[in-house]
């Protein structure tokens, strides 16, 4: 991947490699169900659409290791009752982003899931709103 150089608003100047590598990271929430999902998929003999869905958003003031700091609000996410229905429901293994905010010094954190039609109607219906308000 070639690396292009950038301003930042700061009047500093970047390279999208060193961003990409810096200030924009993820992870999964546990291990690979060893699935690779498309924007559709069979399953058990049928056609699925796969949505891929922000399920939950919080974000980490300015401390030293963010990732370590994020581990416990990721952990109570996945013992809620939403973060447990997304973990059995998701088709991969959801994964968290971390995106630096650089007017608040925040990092902002969101888990990605990819659900089936059926299961995202459902999140939708019963959590979808709640996400966005955490916005």
């Amino acid at each position: 991947m070639n690396d292009t150089v950038i301003k930042l608003p700061n009047g500093d100047f970047t390279t999208t490699g060193y961003l990409r590598d810096h200030y924009y990271k993820k992870g999964y929430l546990g291990p690979s169900k060893g699935v690779k999902s498309n924007d559709y998929m069979i399953i058990d003999d049928r056609v699925h659409q796969i949505h891929k869905v922000v399920v939950h958003r919080f974000q980490m003031g300015d401390v030293e290791d963010p990732d370590l700091y994020a581990a416990q609000p990721l952990w109570d996410w996945q013992q809620s009752e939403m973060g447990a229905w997304v973990m059995k429901h998701a088709v991969e293994t959801p994964e968290w982003h971390r995106m630096h905010d650089y007017i608040s010094y925040y990092h902002r954190y969101a888990v990605v899931a990819r659900l089936k039609g059926v299961d995202y109607t459902f999140w939708t219906l019963k959590w979808g709103n709640d996400v966005d308000k955490k916005t």
